[in-house]
């Protein structure tokens, strides 16, 4: 482990660098005062990167995930310090698992059909140049992960940072050219500008440079790339709901709501943000959640606590963005209250707002039902057709198939915290990029390439 005192040191010195920075004369790595001028470098880089290996390629990637590894810490602090959401020691462990968990060349299988006219080979080739639009809530984790499957799929890609994370987005632009540079592949190979806004944006869109668009944020850029013209990946908003039945182990299932919903704050998508539990239960699930980092908001507090997180407008609630990410204690002393929880927990109805409304704050409501109709209605009520992920600790397998039926998210994770849906302490590859309206899925490298078939009509066989 790296001295304190060491790593804050760094993260002042990134965070004054980067301010003079934002002048063209001092500039990060594949960091650009204008977009123009980010285009035409990746297109350069592009045209040079198609000659290079997969081989070459790989040995990039494992640079780019070092790296990573190795600087997980500083931005961790630097994108909290940027942003004021989420917590450091979480934000390492999304590094980590980004460097070590995202798929490379691996990922590209080629296929090959054979019969008595010949020989067929479909193999997966790169768009180009991909424009990506990344988010203020996993700024840097996003940027690493998204350029190394699009690396891998033979790309170059150009970034459009939220304007919020600007600085700790740039720094992993910067992250993952010094690893490419370092194993010898091209410069520019990943791009970004000083100031993102929506005209760098737009012009990145319309670029015919630009072969693909790829979004991670809510449903405004969603839709803005599905109407380019251009392939578009799109990873949408989710309300996760988490269902608890009576069959389940409630000491663990309360352990692991607590780990997955005060994750980062509850920033990631795929996080619990409101459970439905059988009445029978759910006291005893209360009580093991206290046990486990969470404090119970009663009475009048739960509605002072609407007026603190939400932002009411002709009767419809909104987040109120200044307090997304924050932690839990910084909420109860707005309230008066004195503690520092992981987690804010609150029995409310299933119309709550706090049910109804994609938080990402470390606020969990907690709906009593009588049975797992009423659980499974309510919960897909609350996930409003997003299909990105939902929950579920139970031993019943009818019940674990019902709820998987009715609700159609592309997450689906049973008896275990939300985060395993994504590789950390469950089976599979990671990603940031959650591609449920576009059908992609768990996005890879090979969610960024497009399939090319070559045809032999000649018999040629050795069987």
């Amino acid at each position: 482990m790296v001295d304190e005192k060491y790593i804050s040191r760094i993260v002042e010195n990134v965070i004054k660098n980067m301010d003079v920075a934002v002048e063209p004369d001092k500039k990060l790595k594949g960091v650009f005062p204008t977009m123009t001028e980010a285009l035409e470098a990746v297109q350069k880089a592009y045209i040079q990167y198609k000659s290079y290996t997969v081989e070459q390629r790989e040995k990039m990637i494992a640079a780019i995930r070092r790296l990573t590894l190795e600087e997980a810490e500083v931005m961790a602090k630097l994108g909290v310090e940027e942003t004021g959401m989420g917590r450091v020691s979480d934000k390492i462990i999304k590094h980590q698992l980004v460097a070590n968990k995202t798929p490379g060349t691996e990922d590209l299988q080629p296929i090959v059909k054979t019969g008595d006219t010949g020989l067929t080979l479909i193999e997966m080739a790169p768009f180009g140049v991909i424009g990506s639009i990344t988010p203020s809530t996993n700024p840097s984790e996003t940027v690493i992960c998204n350029s190394i499957g699009m690396i891998a799929g033979g790309n170059a890609v150009v970034f459009n940072p939220h304007p919020n994370a600007k600085k700790i987005a740039n720094y992993a632009v910067d992250l993952v050219n010094r690893g490419i540079l370092e194993a010898g592949g091209p410069e520019n190979l990943v791009v970004s500008v000083y100031n993102p806004t929506m005209d760098t944006s737009n012009e990145m869109v319309k670029s015919p440079i630009v072969r693909m668009l790829v979004a991670t944020g809510g449903p405004g850029v969603v839709k803005m790339l599905l109407s380019s013209g251009k392939k578009a990946i799109g990873a949408g908003a989710g309300n996760p709901p988490v269902i608890v039945d009576d069959t389940a182990d409630i000491e663990k299932a309360a352990s692991d709501i607590i780990k997955g919903a005060s994750f980062d704050n509850n920033l990631p998508c795929i996080a619990e943000k409101e459970c439905f539990v059988f009445d029978t239960v759910a006291d005893s699930l209360i009580r093991n959640m206290q046990k486990n980092g969470a404090y119970l908001l009663k009475g009048a507090d739960i509605d002072k606590l609407v007026k603190v997180a939400l932002i009411e407008k002709d009767g419809k609630f909104g987040i109120n963005k200044k307090w997304v990410g924050k932690d839990a204690r910084l909420f109860l002393k707005e309230l008066g209250i004195d503690a520092d929880p992981r987690l804010i927990i609150c029995e409310t109805d299933a119309k709550h707002p706090f049910v109804q409304v994609e938080m990402m704050m470390p606020i969990l409501p907690i709906v009593r039902v009588k049975d797992i109709e009423e659980a499974i209605t309510e919960a897909c009520k609350a996930e409003h057709g997003n299909r990105h992920s939902a929950h579920i600790h139970s031993k019943n397998v009818d019940r674990l198939t019902a709820f998987a039926r009715a609700v159609e998210t592309t997450i689906f994770v049973k008896n275990a915290p939300s985060y395993a849906g994504i590789g950390a302490g469950g089976e599979g590859h990671t990603t940031f990029t959650i591609a449920g309206p576009t059908g992609e899925g768990i996005t890879s490298a090979k969610s960024f390439t497009r399939q090319r078939r070559c045809v032999m009509v000649d018999g040629f066989h050795i069987v």
